[in-house]
């Protein structure tokens, strides 16, 4: 009769058995029907023989005050780090029994006693569950998955123009072309008889001429010399965006199981075409 050991255990005892890249589940988060969050996985029971995970230890804090059960590994969908147990209901875990960690499980007991609290009368017809082999099985479903890099634009004031003036002060050279009078005397000999007399007139008699000259008066008009206009112009350039990302992918080890990037394990003929595929890059 198949013995039921802690996966923790084994780990310690028998790493030869399952390897350095065995999956564990502990710590991740373990949610219901209808995704309602259960609690968490303390751990798993796993095959004294073979090291293949038969059911996942669950902390139902989230649905009871304090309550651990044993859930078929085979119920679970493992998305990354949750635990999904999609047809699990509260009515069921609360017919479960209480994990104890003192107790020694054997595979076969503990497989009866899940049809019995599958079926049990406390819970709603609707929601009782036949138990079946492949419920043992290490979940066949693997959601790998892949980072990918999404760029958004934001618009951001990369500049700020302003435009202003200001008085410069200069001194300008103008050439003007000016008139002035200046006296000129001329003295031509004579020799003609006259009936004035000296002294007759005055002898200090003199003769004025009004010499006239151009002044230059500079006045200063304003006028528009530029006219400015500011806008905006548009330019368009690539830039590169370098980041890291991650994908999962499937490893096969020697003995046939099919291990992904985080461990889950799982046997040959749980792996689909597709599965295969995606795994080599297909």
């Amino acid at each position: 009769m198949s013995q039921l050991i802690r996966l923790r255990d084994i780990q310690a005892t028998h790493r030869d058995l399952i390897g350095d890249d065995y999956y564990d589940p502990t710590g991740k988060t373990a949610f219901g029907v209808n995704e309602e969050k259960i609690g968490k996985i303390e751990g798993a029971l796993v095959e004294d023989t073979t090291g293949r995970i038969r059911y996942l230890i669950v902390d139902a804090g989230g649905w009871f005050s304090s309550k651990e059960v044993l859930v078929p590994a085979g119920l679970a969908r493992i998305v990354g780090d949750d635990v999904f147990f999609d047809s699990l209901t509260k009515s069921q875990v609360e017919a479960m029994e209480v994990y104890d960690h003192d107790y020694q499980y054997s595979y076969k007991e503990q497989y009866e006693r899940d049809r019995q609290a599958f079926v049990a009368d406390s819970i709603p017809e609707a929601e009782r569950m036949e138990i079946a082999d492949h419920n043992y099985d290490a979940p066949n479903t693997l959601d790998l998955l892949e980072e990918r890099l999404t760029v958004n634009k934001d618009r951001i004031v990369a500049g700020l123009v302003k435009v202003g003036k200001h008085v410069v002060t200069e001194e300008r050279n103008v050439n003007v072309d000016l008139e002035e009078e200046h006296a000129n005397i001329e003295r031509t000999n004579v020799n003609r008889p006259t009936e004035r007399r000296i002294g007759d007139i005055d002898g200090n008699e003199t003769i004025e001429v009004e010499l006239e000259a151009e002044r230059a008066h500079v006045n200063k008009e304003t006028y528009v010399t530029e006219e400015v206009n500011v806008g905006k112009t548009t330019e368009r350039h690539t830039e590169t965006i370098v980041d890291t990302i991650q994908r999962e992918e499937l490893d096969v080890d020697n003995n046939g199981n099919v291990i992904d990037r985080d461990g889950n394990l799982f046997t040959r003929d749980d792996i689909t075409a597709e599965d295969v595929r995606r795994a080599r890059g297909m």
